[in-house]
């Protein structure tokens, strides 16, 4: 009996130009904070939950929303609209969704006012962070994608979780 042994990626996981589909794109779900769009990498993500009672912890730092259950784990939400110096959410907003993300066996919910949809984006189309873009925002983010008109801001989850 003879053994076949191949290199290089299994067949189907080619993107376009043959280049291997990890190395031609990085895919990430898109959300919003404070109407700014941005993208945590999939591979980071956990899951992702609507809106979450979330008990306030005590003099916990002000990034810190709380704390919420997810079947059976407590999870520390952080409040991205905080953590990133922006205004909080208007009176009767229906609140955050969670995108939860794992960070030395921690679960830890990242607060977004929405969730959009999963997109995978050329990593040689992606820019480095602006000059002009907030020294906050520039300290937590990888770089840019354009995405017709909007930008999207690539979040680094080591780092947006890396408070005090």
């Amino acid at each position: 009996m003879q053994t076949q042994t191949t290199t290089g990626p299994a067949p189907g996981l080619l993107a376009r130009g043959g280049l291997p589909a990890d190395a031609a794109e990085d895919i990430y779900l898109t959300l919003t904070v404070a109407d700014q769009l941005c993208g945590v990498p999939v591979l980071a993500i956990r899951d992702v939950l609507g809106v979450q009672v979330i008990t306030r912890i005590p003099l916990a730092p002000a990034e810190v929303a709380g704390s919420l259950n997810l079947r059976g784990r407590i999870v520390t939400a952080i409040d991205l609209r905080c953590r990133l110096g922006l205004p909080p959410r208007p009176e009767g907003h229906r609140g955050a969704m969670s995108v939860v993300v794992e960070r030395d066996g921690e679960l830890y919910s990242l607060l977004a006012d929405q969730v959009g949809e999963v997109l995978p984006l050329p990593r040689a189309e992606r820019a480095p962070n602006p000059v002009t873009l907030d020294t906050v925002w520039r300290d937590v983010s990888t770089g840019v994608h354009r995405i017709g008109e909007r930008l999207l801001i690539v979040i680094d989850v080591e780092r947006i979780l890396a408070i005090g």
